[in-house]
């Protein structure tokens, strides 16, 4: 099977040096060049000179963005943020406030387009942290652009977008880091993964996820399901075209442009099969050492919302997935997983998380622990030997993103992971929605005999925000 270069990885070009930094911006800013001077004082290529620190604009100002960027990026050393860009006024201007408080001078602007954005020559890279729909169009924008790229799960509701933009972060020899945070972030994971490679628990027969789905999060939320289909006039200070962007033209309700109806609303997302599916998948396929592949084969059974209703994504799902290797993988939404878990024993101590299966044993990881049949392996202290595969460590998914910016080394969390494992959500949703399995071609990546399934890989773009046509 032939193995595609990842797109993230950039490995042959040249690490930048503060020095080369400097002379870049200033060339590309022309006048700048024109007023530095020929001999600069050294104390400006310190760690801490201006010219050396990364400059990152930021899309999307809403709840996910704030902890990125609060959470994490704000806080890194040698780190400015300097544009904030958000369809809402309140949101980007909020954050550029704030973040020019902590830095305590005007370092950050609100930008309304995100195009003026992306023209800048002298930001570096961006945080895309926006309605799914505009993931993929944002980040290929930015690779365009030459801007390395964080950009937030799920990766895309149109597999066939996530291609171009493996093309254009390839040609282009950006970055991209790829915000499922599990690999980076929090040390259970890359453990659990270590062992489940090593053999720890035998060779892998089954690997179990779930997660939150419509149907747990309505019932967790307290939230009144599929939203209102009552058309209103969008809020003041809301670029409501904008936001839609790529997705179809559609009346604005006061459901559709929120947290929820981002979520489920199917012009925009798949819905939690991808959007918190994104999470187990990417550790099953981490695990598997699986992220330049996938299944060949998928099936799955699902419930969707009554017709004519806001929120049209799948309602719960129940996806099983084979492996050329026997492997079977199944993706459970909470509400039914949690009954099923408990019957075969498997114990789920969070809404989300990863369940290996191998012949000598088992290993169960979410967020709040790593259990095991051995139990030496729950031990924080045990790790694999120097000797066995390691997979990476970072300290912190951002951080790693910054980190590989300079050194132009793969991310943890690599564009061609991104796109594999999202490949079963979109799997698992067409073979729901058509009611019938479907036969992949990972190395071809299309599925073999259905033009109709191989079709719905695949979703038009409103031509004036149709980014791939640049």
């Amino acid at each position: 099977m032939p193995m595609k270069t990842p797109a993230a990885s950039a490995d042959s070009r040249t690490p930048k040096s503060p020095s080369l930094q400097i002379d870049r911006r200033q060339f590309l800013a022309g006048a700048a060049l024109l007023a530095a001077p020929m001999i600069l004082p050294s104390r400006l290529f310190g760690a801490s000179a201006p010219g050396n620190h990364l400059r990152i604009g930021v899309i999307g100002c809403g709840s996910r963005s704030n902890n990125l960027v609060y959470g994490n990026a704000a806080k890194a050393p040698n780190v400015r943020i300097v544009a904030a860009c958000d369809c809402f006024t309140e949101r980007r201007e909020k954050m550029a406030g704030e973040l020019n408080k902590r830095y305590g001078a005007n370092v950050c602007v609100p930008v309304a387009d995100h195009r003026d954005l992306l023209a800048r020559p002298d930001i570096d890279g961006v945080i895309i942290a926006t309605t799914d729909h505009w993931h993929v169009p944002l980040a290929h924008a930015a690779a365009l652009a030459g801007k390395d790229v964080y950009v937030e799960k799920p990766l895309s509701p149109a597999l066939a977008w996530s291609f171009k933009l493996r093309e254009a972060a390839t040609r282009k020899k950006i970055v991209v880091q790829y915000g499922t945070q599990q690999r980076g972030s929090q040390t259970q994971f890359r453990r659990a993964c270590e062992f489940v490679r090593n053999g720890y628990i035998g060779r892998i027969k089954e690997v179990v996820c779930w997660c939150p789905d419509m149907s747990s999060e309505i019932q967790h939320a307290q939230v009144q399901p599929y939203g209102s289909i009552e058309a209103v006039e969008p809020p003041a200070g809301f670029d409501y075209d904008r936001w839609l962007g790529p997705a179809p033209e559609r009346p604005y309700t006061v459901d559709r442009c929120t947290r929820f109806g981002g979520y489920h609303i199917y012009d925009y997302s798949l819905g939690f099969i991808a959007g918190w599916g994104a999470h187990p998948l990417d550790i099953a396929q981490w695990g598997l050492d699986a992220d330049n592949t996938g299944p060949v084969r998928c099936e799955g059974t699902g419930l969707q919302p009554p017709q004519g209703r806001l929120w049209d994504s799948l309602e719960s799902f129940d996806v099983q997935c084979d492996y050329a290797d026997g492997v079977r993988l199944q993706l459970i939404g909470w509400r039914a997983a949690a009954p099923l878990l408990k019957r075969r024993g498997i114990h789920a101590r969070a809404s989300h998380g990863t369940h290996f299966i191998g012949d000598k044993g088992w290993i169960t990881v979410d967020r709040s622990a790593l259990l095991a049949s051995d139990r030496r392996l729950q031990s924080k202290d045990f790790e694999v030997s120097g000797n066995e595969k390691r997979l990476k460590k970072t300290e912190t998914h951002m951080l790693d993103f910054f980190d590989c910016m300079r050194s132009r080394e793969t991310t943890i969390s690599p564009l061609e992971a991104a796109i594999r494992s999202d490949t079963i959500s979109h799997l698992g949703d067409i073979a729901i929605r058509l009611a019938r399995p479907l036969k992949w071609d990972p190395a071809a990546e299309k599925i073999i005999g259905d033009d109709e399934a191989n079709a719905m890989l695949n979703r038009p773009l409103r031509a004036k925000w149709n980014t791939f046509a640049a």
